[in-house]
């Protein structure tokens, strides 16, 4: 069974580039209280690119 609060939710992550391509991962809550910013991979646009976490 799942809790309620999870302690490492689902998140989206979506391109800062405008694209509208997301990776999906998992955080840690407690250590990252504030929301994710990776710098990934984008295909659309064929560069590395920041991520941001959307809710």
């Amino acid at each position: 069974m799942a809790k309620t609060q999870d302690v490492r939710p689902v998140i989206k992550l979506r391109s800062t580039a405008g694209t509208g391509y997301t990776y999906v991962t998992r955080k840690n809550r407690r250590n990252d209280p504030e929301r994710m910013v990776l710098r990934k991979f984008d295909p659309v646009v064929r560069r590395h690119v920041d991520f941001r976490e959307e809710r």
